[in-house]
Formats: structure tokens, C-alpha cells, sequence
């Protein structure tokens, strides 16, 4: 079974406040061309379900062309926090993480079209917790790892420094925790601080 856990792209869909909202529009038309449709796209690197590169937030940081693709493309681990306003590392103890790379956070903050205003915290030291176990994505159902006014960004850091890659504003409400595979890779797009991505899991064990 196939779970789409991306987020819809129209006009409607919520931006970081400020940014560049997602648009669509027909350059030419079928009968204006006589033979096809040809659309042209406009969008924020970091509208609704993507990948940040490290450049994002660090001028010398790697840009989306350079990251490994491995990284989002295998086995994951669906975690439900859901319960939390702050995500700690405590709320792993009973977490057996033997043979994952890649964690995703279902919170259930961001569960309807609108941008939250409010989501759960977390906390910066899950970046060295999440690299002495051997895990190296992070996916969230939020539009950020770190607080929605962050100028430091803490988290987005110690990930980094933590060789953690980011998956942000996934769709994960009709998912149930449990193992997966994900595939949610980034356009190749030259120099670019980020990039949407189709995000899918796959379950193996359901018909």
C-alpha cells in the first residue's frame, strides 16, 4: 500500500508568511498552440512538503544538488508525538532504532489548510541524540524543526552539525506509526536552499 504524504500544491496552499506562494498558469493553451498545454509553475523552495538543504541556513552550507539521495530513498520509522508540546529525547526511551537511518515525526499540529500559528518545540539536543543513533533524516508534519519566530534556528543547526537532514511539512494523519519505505527525493535543481517533493510511503505489509 501507497501513502501520499505530501501536500497538495494550488493557490490555496499555505505559505511561510511572507514567502512566495505557490501559483500555476497556462503559458499556452492547446488551442493557442494547436498541439499541447504548456504550463509554467511559481513557488517558495520550501512550500508545503520539502527538503532543506543546509544553505538554507549556512551561506558555505550544501546546496539541494549536492545532498546524497540515499538518504531519502529506504526503511523509516514513523514516531507519534502527537501528545507533546515539547519533543525531547526522552520521548525515545522506548525506541528501537537497530537498522534505521530515517525518522518522521507525526505531531498532528498541521492538519488543515491553514499555516499553524503554534507547534510543538524541538529541542536542539535531539541532533547529537539522533546521530549516536545512527539516524540521518528527520521528516516533521510541521513547516519547521525549530519555532515559527526562530531567528537562530537551533534545531535546523545541531541537525546539521549532527550530519541529520530535514523533510519538513509532511502529511502523515492518516499514517500509523510503524516502519515504512520512503522515497520523498528533491528536484536537482543547481544552487537552490531547498526543494518540494513528492513524498510517499510505502507499507509492505498491508495488501
Amino acid at each position: 500500500m501507497i501513502y501520499d504524504i505530501s501536500r497538495l500544491l494550488n493557490a490555496n496552499t499555505p505559505t511561510w508568511p511572507g514567502d512566495t506562494p505557490f501559483s500555476y498558469d497556462l503559458t499556452w493553451s492547446q488551442e493557442e498552440t494547436g498541439s499541447v498545454n504548456v504550463g509554467q509553475i511559481t513557488t517558495s523552495c520550501h512550500t508545503a512538503t520539502h527538503v532543506d538543504a543546509p544553505f538554507h541556513f549556512k551561506s558555505n552550507g550544501m546546496t539541494i544538488e549536492q545532498l546524497p539521495l540515499d538518504i531519502f530513498v529506504g526503511p523509516a520509522l514513523v514516531v507519534d508525538v502527537s501528545t507533546k508540546g515539547e519533543i525531547t529525547v526522552n520521548d525515545f526511551e522506548d525506541i528501537d532504532f537497530t537498522n534505521v537511518r530515517r525518522v518522521l515525526l507525526k505531531t498532528e499540529t498541521w492538519t488543515g489548510d491553514e499555516f499553524p500559528t503554534q507547534i510543538p518545540i524541538i529541542d536542539p539536543e535531539l541532533g547529537p541524540f539522533l546521530l549516536e543513533n545512527g539516524i540521518e533524516l528527520l521528516g516533521v508534519d510541521l513547516p519547521s524543526v525549530d519555532p515559527l519566530d526562530s531567528k537562530t534556528l537551533d534545531t535546523h543547526h545541531s541537525l546539521l552539525k549532527s550530519g541529520v537532514h530535514i523533510l519538513e511539512g509532511l502529511r502523515l494523519s492518516n499514517v500509523a506509526p510503524g516502519e515504512y519505505r520512503l522515497t520523498a527525493l528533491p528536484l536537482n535543481i543547481e544552487g537552490a536552499d531547498g526543494s518540494p517533493v513528492r513524498a510517499i510511503l510505502e507499507d509492505d505489509t498491508q495488501a
